[in-house]
């Protein structure tokens, strides 16, 4: 039922190339004074990383998924190797190293951890309505690849991806690259409903706006698996 990823040949041919870096810039004569203002510019790799656990390892692209979502949905210290050594704990280390970690795997870490994980198959219309961050298994190029699925924005798939960073994906092609439509939820009790991975990357359409005004709610949480005693 549940299938493994394969993240080794992705992460050769998907690794960016040549890590722009950030730093403090003066600008001087700028301030009435003469004096020079600093400021801290984010380069465009940080900025496509924000918010996002990069993978390291050939098959860790669910740990780091899933630690994206500790980290920043739950605000646990969670990083890639704290997940991937949890995780073999509760797996078998061989078949890992050969085919990455699964979906039961996860689901036996986060059940160790106190948590809960479920598994839905949603439909293009169910997908469109998603307010809770998800993981789901895609197909890249033929390699099978888990990302945190954040939100849907009109035409548009946000997605934390552990070896790209955040991306907006059309969702036609979203779908093609998604074939099992399964989407896996952690629940658990701290789960920060204003969350910075259903937060707009980029600077928010009217639509989008209107599509999420305000936290999410109690009856959408309990719809995706949350019981009323996580909610308090």
């Amino acid at each position: 039922m549940f299938k493994r990823a394969l993240c080794g040949s992705l992460l050769v041919l998907m690794l960016p190339v040549g890590a722009a870096r950030a730093g403090d810039v003066g600008f001087s004569g700028v301030l009435p004074n003469g004096a020079v203002l600093t400021q801290r510019v984010e380069s465009m790799q940080e900025r496509r990383f924000r918010n996002v656990v990069r993978q390291h390892t050939d098959y860790s692209c669910g740990a780091a998924a899933l630690a994206t979502i500790l980290r920043y949905a739950y605000h646990l210290e969670a990083d890639e190797g704290t997940v991937i050594e949890g995780m073999m704990g509760v797996s078998d280390p061989q078949l890992v190293h050969q085919r990455g970690f699964s979906l039961l795997d996860i689901k036996r870490y986060v059940e160790s951890m106190g948590m809960r994980g479920r598994g839905y198959r949603v439909n293009e219309e169910r997908l469109r309505s998603l307010r809770v961050p998800g993981l789901v298994l895609m197909d890249v190029r033929g390699f099978r690849h888990f990302v945190v699925l954040k939100q849907v924005r009109g035409d548009v798939v946000d997605v934390a991806d552990p070896i790209l960073g955040n991306r907006s994906i059309p969702v036609s092609e979203f779908l093609q690259a998604w074939p099992s439509r399964a989407v896996f939820v952690v629940i658990g009790s701290d789960f920060d409903r204003n969350t910075v991975l259903l937060q707009p990357g980029e600077r928010p359409s009217a639509r989008s706006l209107y599509a999420r005004q305000g936290p999410i709610t109690d009856a959408e949480l309990v719809d995706f698996g949350f019981t009323h005693a996580d909610l308090f």
